[in-house]
């Protein structure tokens, strides 16, 4: 089957010359007719008006000589009467019988215009002057034409005794021009002229706006056709218009800075996903062969010795419980994350949970020569927390400070109100942590001494809870570090102030 060939759409700069072209040339199109009908009606009021005088000038110039003929209308001279032009002149005595018909040879009267005249004549035999249009043709070709119809009185005096009636025709002219349509066809020629010019004008401007108008949105059209082939970073370049189009623009680019965003957290969450997988299965997978190991050893009577046999027995069940403690981390994660754990919120004076907190490490520091301080002043007002979720956090902060702390280094707790939030400051003087790291650190499984295992690490989701409890609080947490300088670990808790009764 042939294919049709079909034309490409008009492109919206296409249509907006065009409607820009068809509103200008309607507007031109009315404007012409308005100034025709204007014309034939100013020059048909102003002939009107002329042939109404020529007719009170005929109608007083036979007054005249009716009484000077002694008022008896076989003696008047009629013939004396001159129209000077092919005007059509009827004059009747007052009961109706035409006394002088004047019409040039080449004039004809329609049937219809008969009866026309002839009513004309009879309202101006009862003193009322009226005018109308007749048609007629002169020469074979037809034509349009005015009549007047006065009364005639004796001596022309306007209050004098009904002695007729008059009735003047001529065809409507138009100034100096022969026939009379060409004057029409001339005005009408000189507004196609001009709106010509106009159109060439409107043509000239509208590209110029179309183009104004269009370039935001080709910027617009070529920066989501990017976005759609997998470039989230182009934008669309803003016009300098202060209107819909400006506000559409940077609408655009906020939306797309926000996909971006979007899509560049997706790819991380993804990678994470895919990290958190493979550390789950790494560090199941040890524990897991190591139970293996041994149950096979037990099981084959491999070792026969009563005390290695329950040397091997204690082994198995460490395993275990680093099983258990990797599997209830991880179930903890995902508690906190999803908003399923239940936090026990109160006044929590934290000078004194510190205190606590310090108290439960102490020995092991003093005995790696490490000094402790708690830096907070007594008087803090108390955040509203769960006491035994800040107490995890604070040992997880503790515990990995003190293993990065040499003999002789310092870890500090201090505390500063920053307005309804308490920013908490925990400073050791141990290894630091290198900046390409400190992004990464809060991330589930992840270790920034790539050598430490579960075994010998932890799980590597101790700072991930420690976020997750903070976050849950409704706080923030951050890190600053560098190697050689030590570590602050800032987080924030909301004061319980406020929500005390005094």
């Amino acid at each position: 089957m042939k294919r049709v060939a079909t034309l490409p759409a008009p492109s919206l700069r296409l249509k907006l010359v065009l409607s820009y072209l068809i509103v200008a040339l309607g507007a031109i199109l009315i404007l012409a007719i308005a100034v025709s009908l204007a014309i034939q009606n100013y020059y048909a009021s102003s002939q009107r008006d002329q042939l109404r005088a020529e007719g009170e000038y005929f109608a007083q110039q036979i007054g005249h000589l009716y009484r000077a003929y002694g008022a008896n209308w076989s003696t008047v001279p009629l013939q004396q009467v001159q129209t000077g032009g092919p005007e059509l002149l009827i004059i009747t005595d007052q009961s109706g019988e035409r006394l002088l018909q004047i019409q040039p040879g080449s004039l004809t009267l329609s049937d219809d215009e008969i009866p026309v005249l002839r009513q004309s004549l009879l309202q101006a035999l009862q003193g009322q002057e009226n005018d109308g249009r007749l048609q007629g043709s002169d020469d074979s070709n037809s034509f349009s034409g005015l009549y007047v119809s006065e009364p005639l009185r004796y001596n022309g005096q306007t209050n004098g005794q009904l002695i007729g009636a008059l009735l003047v025709a001529v065809p409507e002219r138009y100034p100096q021009v022969s026939p009379p349509l060409e004057f029409l066809a001339h005005v009408n020629q000189a507004i196609l002229l001009a709106g010509a010019g106009v159109a060439l004008v409107v043509v000239a401007f509208s590209l110029l706006l179309a183009r104004n108008f269009t370039r935001p949105l080709e910027s617009l059209t070529v920066a989501a056709d990017q976005m759609r082939r997998g470039d989230y970073t182009r934008r669309a370049e803003p016009p300098k218009s202060k209107d819909e189009l400006e506000r559409l623009a940077v609408t655009f680019n906020a939306m797309a800075d926000t996909i971006e965003s979007d899509v560049n957290e997706l790819r991380r969450q993804e990678q994470l996903r895919r990290d958190l997988m493979a550390n789950i299965a790494h560090d199941l997978a040890t524990p897991l062969t190591a139970i293996q190991g041994f149950s096979e050893a037990l099981a084959d009577g491999v070792i026969a010795d009563e005390e290695t046999r329950q040397e091997t027995a204690q082994l198995i069940g460490r395993e275990v419980q680093r099983l258990r403690r990797l599997v209830g981390d991880v179930q903890e994660m995902t508690s906190l994350e999803s908003g399923r754990a239940r936090l026990e919120l109160a006044p929590l004076d934290l000078h004194a949970l510190v205190d606590e907190t310090l108290a439960v490490i102490r020995p092991e520091c003093e005995q790696a020569g490490i000094t402790l301080r708690n830096e907070i002043d007594p008087q803090t007002a108390p955040v509203l927390a769960d006491s035994d979720r800040i107490t995890q956090v604070l040992l997880n902060l503790l515990d990995n400070a003190r293993r990065h702390t040499a003999a002789g280094g310092t870890i500090a707790v201090r505390a500063q109100p920053i307005g309804k939030m308490l920013r908490v400051c925990l400073s050791d003087t141990g290894t630091g942590i290198d900046t390409a790291n400190l992004p990464n650190i809060f991330e589930r499984f992840y270790r920034v001494d790539r050598a430490r295992t579960a075994s010998t690490g932890g799980s590597g989701l101790g700072l991930s809870i420690v976020k997750a409890i903070i976050t849950a609080h409704g706080g923030t947490i951050s890190a600053e570090s560098s190697i050689g300088q030590g570590t602050h670990i800032y987080f924030s808790l909301p004061l319980a102030t406020p929500l005390i009764k005094v």
